[in-house]
């Protein structure tokens, strides 16, 4: 594995994480396990942790927290490069040190009149809800990819990775990495990230969808897409899987792959018309502290394996593996040396 193998580009943030009663969320007209995007009316969210809740300051962001993971389990620092947007101030040092001392190799572009995005993650016994701020984040443009030394980097990677969160912000940026992977006919991975992604950003989503050769996504997020596709309401995961990989693509030599999970059920592979499952281990209740960064944790165990040219199924339950290491742990974080076993 050589530096810069890996390319993710996303939405860079710092979590403000706190334990929260129910009717904090109902303030706020929030549901467990919600994943939105902030309004007016949830400014106050990220202050009011704070004052009023032992809050926890973490490194954040869907593909960051995956890429990190990555790291964590190869073990050779910067085979992973992200791209993403960040404010000048204290909350964006926080997360390039973090990110750096995680092994990655971080490329911010970085705009002076707007703040680092930031999400509040509310626990609420084992559910967590998100509520993401993204400021900066959002501000993320094309041209940071134009830079040379950006552009080289892009065109170095081997495989590239870009959550569906990041199609509420640039688009063209999307675009212009996945068209990079299918010239050179190298693996592109996306994420369907949350429901609301399906829900109002349907079109951009299917415009990159023929370049995505491996789509990940948990139970709601798919159901929302198939929902948005008008596809039968009865369809179960298995068909929404089938449908999701039928799809057109750009490329027909590498048929599209679709990884969904569904919490402690089996991950499915789904491969042209073939579904095959793989179980979960379950958690004590006493050794679940916190499930936020499960789903991106996943999705950095496989690809730890993936970037190595493992299997689909060592890949799958490394993915798990990080999963449940991450579960036991606040936020998206790890403790220890990764111990997964091949």
């Amino acid at each position: 594995m050589r530096e810069g193998s890996l390319v993710g580009l996303g939405n860079p943030l710092l979590d403000i994480s706190a334990v929260v009663p129910l009717d904090f969320l109902q303030k706020y007209a929030m549901k467990e396990d919600d994943a939105i995007l902030a309004e007016e009316r949830h400014m106050p969210i990220y202050r009011e942790l704070i004052e009023r809740f032992q809050a926890e300051f973490l490194a954040g962001g869907s593909v960051q927290n995956s890429l990190r993971i990555a790291q964590w389990i190869i073990g050779k620092p910067k085979v992973a490069v992200f791209f993403g947007c960040v404010g000048q101030d204290d909350y964006a040092n926080i997360l390039a040190e973090k990110a750096c001392a995680a092994g990655l190799d971080v490329h911010y572009q970085v705009k002076c009149d707007t703040p680092t995005g930031t999400c509040a993650v509310l626990i609420t016994g084992t559910h967590r809800s998100l509520c993401a701020n993204l400021a900066a984040a959002n501000k993320f443009t094309i041209d940071h990819l134009d830079i040379p030394r950006n552009q080289a980097l892009i065109e170095n990677g081997l495989y590239y990775y870009i959550s569906g969160f990041f199609l509420t912000v640039t688009p063209p940026s999307i675009m212009r990495v996945a068209a990079t992977a299918h010239a050179r006919q190298r693996p592109f991975l996306m994420n369907l990230s949350a429901p609301f992604i399906s829900q109002f950003y349907m079109a951009p989503l299917l415009a990159v969808m023929p370049y995505v050769d491996i789509i990940f996504g948990n139970e709601a997020e798919a159901k929302a897409f198939a929902e948005g596709q008008c596809w039968p309401a009865d369809a179960d995961l298995r068909e929404i899987g089938k449908r999701l990989v039928a799809l057109d693509k750009l490329n027909p030599k590498r048929p599209r792959i679709a990884i969904l999970t569904q919490g402690c059920d089996p991950v499915l592979l789904v491969q042209h018309d073939s579904v095959q499952e793989f179980p979960v281990t379950r958690l004590a209740a006493h050794e679940i502290v916190d499930t936020n960064g499960a789903g991106d944790a996943f999705v950095g165990g496989f690809l730890s394996q993936f970037v190595q040219g493992k299997s689909l199924d060592v890949c799958i339950r490394c993915g798990n593996y990080a999963a449940g290491h991450i579960i036991k742990n606040p936020g998206c974080t790890y403790s220890g040396k990764p111990e997964f076993v091949e």
